[in-house]
């Protein structure tokens, strides 16, 4: 079994690199390659033929625009490639007329002749070159030109039909007129469907029945059981050769989403192979079912993201952070959503094949936009359902982050477009709003999972305990960390780079982006100025939109640095924080030079209100400029960094926060201070753990005259010694200070590898010093005695009272 599965595998895999759309396409590229270059009156002769395609603008359509596009910049490539092709000759021509040297001058001797025929013979070659490449390079002007014309046609065309009304299929106009086209249409229909049932019937002839029933077994075969089998293999080689992690994962969820397209698209392609074996379908019918064989390889790719994400029977597979419940409650969405898009490719191609009137046309296109809108409502609606169920449970949603919100909240407007657009007659808005959401999510889905992908593959490649780790370590002698660094690097490239080529797809995938919905709005204010500002609300939706992603870019860059690239360099925290602070100011400067960019403001139209307002702005900016020049300062020469612990006018206190404009301190009472940055440069400062200070601990200890000063020393110099937390070097002292009024002065120093424990040590020390020298007998003050003496009195008056003597005690 295993053996007849993996042949499976081979023969699938086969049957997909030798599909008839890739032979035909590396066949046409070969010929492309292969063919010689046109000449210029060729491709004059080609322009001209588009230019009169165009003359009839009442009978343009997208495809016959897009069409001209095409042909137009085929023209336009030839004529480059000509013009670079001929510009050697020409050199040569030249090096061989420098050869030859100048003409002799009027009256000087004449050359000899085969040198003057060859002289001629060179100057009219090159004549004809130089005209040649002259009329090239004017042809690809040309060419640019008629590209520029065309796009502005393309947007006319796509305004005036996302523009246009018809009326509401609540009405009962609507119905009316697509009962009235409804015979023709059907006629039209009819007539398809018969060359179709030829096509099936000659497929059934005998010369093509096994053929017919050989392919079609196959295909039936392959969608019923192909897929698990496929999957099932793909998988398990990913088990055998992938290391167990995030890895795994992402590759499984890639192979899901290949195997499904393959089963799928190849059991397609097999059907239309079973009919069309011998050729059956004439030229029309096969232009017709072949785009549709490609699109089931693109619904099939749909339907397999949208399993891959979800992963319902593999819960631990799963690359989003999505409940088992909403998971199983979505699981029809993708397969719904692909029939969908399935359903609208082909009423596309059929209604533009068979000329259907409008109002069938429409009707069509109602039909798809209001399935697909209510899908989206209907996913909404499981989403939302599952939530509560979840805290109905006492569970608590997992946050969404705030691009899942956006795609939401997208999801939710563009289907309340649709729907809103269907019921209002404004249908071709209604299905292109839906057709943009089919695309837009098929790509977010396929980002999604080659960003996990890339980042994982990254990981685990360069990841220090892998194999490939291992060796580059081994090998070249990387150190574990940098190993890392790149990891994180080459993840955030490959991550920005699918990005920017995802945005451009998303916005704008059939050629009419957000430049032509907005070329109506933009038209209204072409006139308008302020001096020499131009009012264009194109530029201004440019600003807002660079603004907005340069902000979440430069946002995006400091938290990556700060959470996950400089965390692994040997940097201390203080210098992290000062470059992702630099970076912040330097992306800031940079988007707002980006915006004045997009709305093409030009500096001297500002010159005017910099020079009137420079003396207010000098006198007062004054202070704010100071301290922003003075907290560059403090982040490129780091005097005091975050961390440090400072005092500056009576305000002592850790760095928490340096900003552009003051320093935030906060204090041992957990308050905070806000000092300019300015003080911290004109002031005296006390840093005490710049360069990593040491902090000093120093007791001063009265001993009576009495004690014994070399053991009390002992003692001393062992408790500081022993200590766990102080420092052996420099080591500890016990020095003798004075001998006064009875009493010895012992000053006891010792050292902390951070002056914030010198406190807390202090204190340890002066409980086991105190205990330690009463267990050795060791007073800390000298014993008194206090004598009481009594005036002498007459010994004739009284006799002398006795002497009282309190120990300890003298008077």
């Amino acid at each position: 079994m295993p053996i007849l599965s993996r042949f499976l595998l081979i023969l699938l895999l086969a049957i997909a690199g030798a599909s008839p759309v890739s032979a035909q396409d590396a066949q046409g590229s070969a010929q492309i390659q292969q063919a010689p270059l046109a000449t210029p009156d060729q491709l004059s002769t080609q322009l001209d033929k588009i230019k009169q395609t165009l003359t009839d603008k009442t009978k343009l359509t997208d495809d016959i625009l897009t069409a001209a596009r095409t042909s137009a910049q085929s023209v336009q490539q030839q004529a480059d490639q000509l013009t670079t092709s001929l510009a050697p000759q020409a050199d040569a021509l030249k090096a061989k007329l420098d050869v030859l040297g100048p003409a002799p001058e009027k009256g000087a001797p004449p050359e000899a002749p085969e040198v003057a025929s060859q002289r001629k013979q060179l100057l009219k070659d090159q004549t004809d070159l130089n005209g040649q490449i002259t009329q090239s390079k004017l042809l690809s002007r040309d060419s640019q030109q008629l590209l520029a014309e065309i796009g502005a046609l393309r947007r006319d065309l796509f305004n005036a039909q996302i523009s246009q009304r018809t009326a509401s299929p609540l009405s009962t106009v609507f119905w009316s007129r697509l009962a009235q086209a409804l015979p023709d249409d059907r006629a039209n229909f009819g007539v398809l469907w018969h060359a179709a049932k030829g096509a099936i019937a000659q497929a059934w002839q005998p010369a093509n029945r096994l053929p017919f029933i050989t392919c079609l077994l196959a295909a039936i075969a392959l969608i019923a059981g192909g897929r698990r089998l496929l999957e099932h293999q793909l998988l398990e080689m990913a088990a055998h050769y992938l290391p167990s992690g995030h890895l795994r994962r992402s590759a499984m969820a890639l192979l899901v989403t290949i195997a499904t397209m393959l089963v799928y698209g190849i059991g397609a392609w097999l059907i239309y192979l079973a009919v069309n074996w011998n050729g059956a379908f004439d030229a029309e019918l096969d232009e017709l079912v072949r785009p549709l064989v490609n699109l089931m390889f693109y619904v099939a790719t749909m339907a397999g993201l949208g399993r891959a994400l979800l992963m319902v029977r593999h819960p631990s597979w799963r690359l989003p952070p999505i409940s088992d419940d909403l998971a199983k409650r979505l699981r029809p969405f993708p397969s719904l959503m692909a029939y969908s898009a399935l359903l609208l490719g082909i009423i596309e191609r059929v209604t533009n094949d068979i000329g259907a009137s409008l109002a069938t046309t429409m009707a069509a296109n109602a039909l798809a936009a209001t399935l697909i809108g209510g899908l989206v409502a209907y996913a909404l609606m499981l989403m939302s359902r599952a939530r509560r169920a979840m805290l109905a449970s006492g569970g608590k949603p997992a946050e969404r982050p705030l691009w899942v919100g956006l795609l939401v909240l997208c999801a939710f407007l563009g289907m309340l477009i649709t729907l809103l657009s269907v019921l209002t007659g404004y249908i071709a808005l209604g299905f292109y709003v839906a057709r943009q959401m089919i695309r837009a999510g098929f790509l977010i889905a396929a980002l999604y999972v080659f960003m996990h992908l890339i980042n994982d593959l990254c990981e685990s490649l360069l990841s220090p305990e892998s194999r490939a780790g291992q060796r580059m370590q081994d090998n070249f002698g990387i150190a574990p960390a940098r190993l890392e660094q790149a990891a994180t690097v080459l993840s955030g490239v490959g991550r920005a780079f699918l990005l920017l080529l995802a945005i451009p797809l998303i916005l704008a995938p059939y050629g009419a982006g957000p430049n032509e919905l907005m070329d109506r709005g933009t038209r209204i204010f072409s006139g308008l100025s302020v001096g020499t500002l131009t009012i264009n609300p194109t530029s201004i939706f440019n600003a807002v939109l660079m603004l907005v992603v340069g902000g979440i870019i430069v946002r995006l860059s400091k938290r990556w640095l700060s959470q996950q690239l400089l965390p692994k360099t040997s940097l201390d925290v203080g210098m992290q924080m000062s470059i992702v602070t630099l970076l912040g100011y330097v992306g800031g400067i940079l988007v707002f030079v980006l915006v004045l960019g997009a709305l093409k403001v030009d500096v001297q139209s500002i010159a005017w209100v910099a020079s009137a307002l420079s003396v207010g702005i000098g006198f007062g900016l004054q202070a704010i400029v100071q301290n922003f020049i003075s907290g560059l300062i403090l982040l490129a020469e780091r005097p005091v960094k975050v961390g440090d612990w400072v005092s500056i006018s009576g305000v002592e206190g850790d760095i928490k926060r340096i900003n552009v404009r003051a320093t935030e301190i906060q204090q041992s009472d957990r308050s905070t201070v806000i000092v300019p940055n300015s003080q911290l440069i004109t002031q005296n400062v006390r840093n005490v753990t710049l360069a990593n200070a040491q902090g000093r601990v120093q007791i001063r200890l009265p001993m009576p005259l009495s004690s014994d000063a070399g053991k009390v020393r002992q003692i001393i110099f062992d408790i500081l010694r022993n200590h766990p937390v102080t420092l052996n070097t420099p080591s500890p002292s016990v020095t003798l200070d004075s001998v006064d009024a009875g009493s010895m002065m012992f000053v006891c120093t010792a050292y902390v590898g951070n002056p914030r424990e010198a406190g807390t040590v202090k204190s340890d020390l002066l409980f086991e010093i105190i205990d330690r020298l009463r267990k050795a007998g060791l007073p800390l003050t000298t014993p008194q005695d206090m004598v009481v003496r009594t005036m002498q009195h007459d010994p004739a008056t009284a006799p002398q009272p006795p002497t009282t003597v309190i120990p300890g005690q003298k008077t």
